[in-house]
């Protein structure tokens, strides 16, 4: 994965080193289950997603630059949607500690610009469960555009209500020229 640096952010690579930051948020209540996924029981099963990170390159963690800290992860993944079939679909996650200052808008473009100009790519996807409200707003705000409401089939949690997104690499450029990102 390319390495992408922000003002504030550095987004890498995952290494074994990040496992106490990863733990830090994962084993929290109010991060996994927002994500579908429940919160890890212990380092162990933290460094086995971030072994699974590794191997598959395609989640960077998001390290805050003023403390060399991971503090989230951002990705995009190959996978099956609904009735959309194979898309690429953006994911990622935050400490709480983290959350209104930014951060997420920041990551997700830099990660967006890399996937619409670097690997260019034409279109991606993105979904929040429907009482994360918060997911949602970062969406809107990134110029996403309704697509269907499905039942995604989440990690951990089976079927849960979702509602799915579209960006296309036109909208993305064309809202970046307006200055809504």
């Amino acid at each position: 994965m390319k390495r992408i640096e922000t003002d504030r952010l550095i987004l890498r690579t995952f290494c074994y080193r990040d496992v106490s930051a990863v733990y830090d948020y994962a084993k929290r209540d109010d991060v996994g289950p927002k994500a579908g996924w429940r919160p890890h029981k212990n380092k162990k099963e933290t460094k086995q997603i971030i072994k699974n990170f590794i191997e598959k390159d395609d989640v960077y963690a998001i390290v805050l630059k003023e403390s060399n800290q991971v503090i989230g992860s951002i990705g995009v993944h190959y996978t099956t949607i609904g009735s959309l079939g194979q898309v690429y679909e953006l994911g990622y996650v935050l400490h709480p500690k983290h959350h209104r200052q930014g951060l997420m808008s920041e990551a997700v473009d830099q990660v967006l610009n890399y996937f619409f100009f670097g690997q260019k790519h034409d279109k991606i996807y993105v979904g929040h469960f429907i009482d994360n409200k918060a997911s949602e707003m970062l969406i809107k705000k990134h110029g996403f555009k309704w697509v269907e409401d499905i039942d995604y089939k989440s990690r951990d949690y089976g079927l849960k209500q979702s509602k799915i997104y579209q960006l296309t690499q036109i909208d993305y450029a064309f809202n970046k020229t307006r200055g809504k990102q």
